[in-house]
């Protein structure tokens, strides 16, 4: 008989790194085990949530895990009765998603309410210890939500480190994010035709800046490199793709101020699934300026379309790309740095094969051997 694992997170309808991640594990380990997810029927309350919407309004959608809706993030009453399911479910295993500290106490209140033998049972997925902008709270709600862990699975190096001064002798897995490639491309799709769509001209070398706008991801540090890029090569354009979860008036003045409206375009939403794949096509490289970061889904996504990345030398990310190989480590989240790191790929390029040396990096991905650490969670507390 098959060992039965309980996923707790977020999936379709839901949007974002996380579900795209929780589908991709279900995916994976339903070739190996039973599996039951558990979702939300409400995971932000709308006066919490930054972005526009909180599910996904993509046209397209590539897998539509099946879940039971019971969790309301601000609803305790919830909390007791998915408890109370999972009891009669009793599952060989009992997986939560952590990413973020708001849900401390409804994780809490959850794995409270499981019985003795399944608390022992319980695996948190930590793609981040404490949030990239974490406050004083942070730390509390992450001890409260964190409480009744068993063991814990880290998705990179920085954050096993982090969690091996948190885990006070519990164990630490180790784990990859997925490559992200199940977004389809057209069979015709005209990547010219598609640029002079967004105003560029059909020769352009397009940089990329994918995904929501926050201050950690160091979008001013690209606008203010680009202005710099952008006198030395009029061939040079910018592509912002993404929903603007800090104000977008700081990056819309800052473009002002370089006079770089002809260079630049933003695309200020939710970029849908069937968007993602051409937008990382049309583009030369991905620039990914971050101020902090554990991991990126988006990094991953760009592998899946072996795209090199310039990428700043910062949390976990230096971990998952071979510098002058399959991407540019830029020394320091300033714009000097993310200027001398797209100088240097352009010097590189006539000599590496960055796509070749991608797609050979992509077939070590450490995410294919994901089985195999569940099997081993499963002989240590299931």
């Amino acid at each position: 008989m098959k060992a039965h694992i309980i996923l707790i997170g977020p999936t379709f309808p839901y949007r974002g790194g996380n579900s795209l991640f929780m589908s991709h594990l279900y995916e994976m380990l339903t070739k190996e085990y039973k599996i039951t997810f558990i979702n939300f029927n409400l995971m932000y309350p709308s006066l919490l949530f930054p972005g526009k919407t909180q599910v996904d309004v993509s046209g397209e959608h590539f897998q539509k895990v099946p879940s039971l809706r019971l969790i309301n993030s601000m609803n305790p009453i919830s909390w007791k009765q998915t408890a109370n399911k999972i009891n009669e479910l009793n599952p060989d295993l009992v997986v939560f998603d952590w990413w973020q500290p708001y849900f401390g106490p409804c994780y809490r209140g959850i794995s409270s309410g499981l019985g003795k033998e399944l608390k022992e049972k319980i695996i948190f997925i930590t793609e981040n210890v404490i949030s990239h902008e974490s406050r004083g709270i942070d730390k509390i709600l992450t001890k409260i939500g964190l409480k009744h862990a068993k063991g814990f699975l880290a998705l990179s190096n920085k954050v096993e480190k982090e969690l091996r001064t948190f885990a006070n002798n519990r164990k630490v897995y180790r784990s990859e994010l997925p490559n992200y490639g199940w977004y389809s491309l057209d069979d015709d799709f005209d990547c010219q035709g598609e640029k002079e769509r967004l105003g560029f001209k059909s020769d352009d070398i397009v940089f990329l800046f994918f995904g929501y706008v926050r201050k950690y991801k160091g979008l001013d540090i690209l606008i203010d490199a680009f202005a710099i890029l952008s006198q030395e090569n009029p061939k040079y354009k910018l592509l912002i793709a993404g929903e603007f979860y800090d104000s977008k008036e700081p990056y819309a003045q800052l473009v002002q101020k370089h006079n770089l409206q002809e260079k630049v375009r933003i695309v200020d939403k939710y970029i849908p699934n069937e968007m993602v794949a051409k937008y990382f096509t049309l583009s030369e490289v991905v620039v990914l300026p971050y101020r902090n970061a554990t991991q990126s889904g988006i990094l991953s996504i760009a592998s899946a379309y072996n795209k090199p990345v310039i990428i700043t030398g910062v949390g976990g990310l230096p971990e998952f790309i071979d510098d002058g190989e399959t991407g540019i480590l830029v020394d320091s989240p300033t714009k000097e740095d993310v200027v001398k790191g797209i100088h240097r790929y352009f010097e590189r390029k006539p000599h590496v094969d960055f796509p070749k040396n991608i797609e050979k990096r992509n077939k070590s991905n450490g995410f294919d051997k994901i089985i195999g650490v569940f099997s081993e969670m499963l002989d240590d507390l299931g």
